[in-house]
């Protein structure tokens, strides 16, 4: 049977759970300060009694020292105990048979108790006892009434017997009383005014959380992302305004770069989207006037519709790398140990029906290449290697797709024959939308490239752009080896 916890328990931790930062600090801080004052309370307490009850063992100890120096002389039997002026002080000697002696002028006669009298029989060392004694009863009014005295009683071996010396201990039990009534009080006190500073606390921790709330807000209902918080303080508090600083700064880069894929877009999806509307609009003219049939050649016409189908096919590419660049890192894909062998032939194998007039020479590692990645990505990235290459690649001159390990490094090489990569041109080669111009009259967009760096990058490799040994452009893809830790399957 498990345990379920009451009700008001259930209330008090959902009131706990939705109450405010500032309502829980000053909670807090009350709680604290209220448990320290009844902790301290209690030590005070407890000193207190017991620096009262060693005194008063003091001074019974130097009570009983003129009696014991009385009876060494006289005897226990013998001995008359002189009549002690402070009449606090009890003071009787018991013998061994269970007698009491006790001076003239001390009416009130204690209990002899078993420990007692083992000490009159030498049979126990001495020792302090607190007794209760009935002072009398008043009868008030058929009502009886018992009042009790407390005493304190020192009882210490001697020869022949014991002395016992008793004070009143009424002082003691009401000294301790009255200063725990004042340390309650006290600590009641000390509670209240833990939550006013508790609040006070809170409003002086939280001041700075305040401005960092205000600022977000601030920068919520402006969509003004270049708006840093000023960071005023250090510790936990400026390294949380620093962090929505460089947070807001991330952002603001990520929207410039969506401004800017945006931008870049819109212009490269201009000329062709401009070319397929004036021949779509060509088209329907001459089929509202009737005459599509003869006012354009057979040859113009089978022209003229190749070039809409090869500006559809423009436009579905470019749409294709506009997405995979927009969608970045965000992808369902799962990252896991792959062999990047497989990926290269199955781009090399894709290539191959995409531009079926090159000849594509492939030349793998004898062993499996794991690298820890997306395998569609990487696939992509290979694949818009060897297209590159392809436009370049003049007739009859292969292109080489070299895969190798060099060293816990795998190197992707991609060559072919053609004019090569300008030097002027080389440091901007895989910016976005950027085309050489010897490249203005090929098909592409200027996305390949740029696709294959942040494949790259986002694999820990890099890629760099080389003169191959045939005159033409050589590519090298350099990315980390999978770790042997990592659980996941190569294939």
């Amino acid at each position: 049977m498990t345990w379920a916890p009451p009700r008001v328990l259930i209330r008090i931790r959902e009131w706990w759970r939705w109450s405010s930062l500032r309502t829980r600090l000053s909670v807090m801080t009350a709680a604290g300060i209220a448990v320290g004052s009844f902790a301290a309370s209690i030590v005070a307490w407890q000193v207190l009694a017991y620096e009262l009850r060693h005194s008063i063992e003091e001074q019974l100890r130097s009570d009983a020292a003129p009696l014991l120096a009385v009876i060494e002389r006289d005897g226990a039997s013998a001995a008359t105990l002189p009549v002690a002026p402070d009449s606090a002080l009890t003071a009787r000697i018991l013998l061994p048979d269970g007698t009491v002696r006790s001076p003239v002028g001390f009416p009130l006669a204690l209990p002899v108790t078993t420990d007692a009298r083992r000490v009159a029989d030498g049979r126990a060392a001495a020792r302090f006892d607190l007794i209760e004694v009935d002072d009398g009863i008043d009868d008030d009014d058929n009502y009886l009434v018992y009042d009790q005295d407390v005493f304190l009683v020192y009882t210490v071996h001697t020869d022949g017997g014991a002395v016992q010396v008793a004070r009143d201990g009424q002082f003691y039990g009401q000294a301790t009383t009255s200063f725990a009534l004042f340390l309650v009080l006290d600590a009641m006190v000390c509670a209240g005014s833990g939550v006013i500073v508790g609040r006070m606390v809170a409003r002086t921790v939280l001041a700075p959380v305040d401005r960092l709330t205000a600022a977000a807000v601030r920068v919520a209902r402006t969509h003004n992302l270049d708006e840093a918080i000023a960071v005023r303080s250090g510790g936990e508090i400026g390294q949380l305004a620093q962090a929505i600083n460089d947070m807001l700064a991330a952002l603001e880069t990520a929207r410039r770069a969506q401004r800017l894929l945006a931008d870049d877009a819109a212009h490269e999806l201009r000329t062709p989207l401009t070319s397929l509307r004036l021949n779509i609009e060509l088209l329907i003219r001459l089929d509202r006037r009737g005459t599509l049939q003869t006012a354009l050649e057979p040859s113009a016409r089978t022209k003229l519709l190749d070039d809409l189908g090869a500006q559809v096919a423009e436009l579905s590419t470019v749409v294709a790398e506009l997405t995979e660049l927009a969608r970045g890192d965000v992808t369902a894909e799962r990252t896991e140990v792959v062999n990047l062998a497989d990926q290269v032939v199955a781009a090399v194998t894709r290539a191959r029906s995409r531009v079926p007039d090159v000849d594509l020479v492939l030349d793998l590692a004898p062993v499996p290449v794991p690298v820890t990645g997306r395998a569609a990505a990487l696939q992509r990235a290979v694949l818009n290697l060897v297209d590159n290459a392809g436009k370049w690649s003049p007739p009859g001159q292969p292109v080489n797709v070299r895969l190798a390990v060099e060293g816990g490094v795998a190197v992707l090489e991609v060559d072919d024959a053609g004019p090569g990569i300008d030097v002027a041109d080389v440091p901007r080669v895989f910016d976005r939308f950027y085309r050489a111009d010897a490249a203005r009259g090929l098909p592409g967009s200027g996305l390949g490239l740029s696709i294959v760096r942040r494949v790259v990058d986002t694999h820990g490799g890099d890629v760099s752009v080389h003169r191959s040994d045939r005159g033409g452009a050589l590519l090298r893809v350099r990315l980390p080896l999978a770790s042997p830790s990592d659980a996941a399957p190569v294939g």
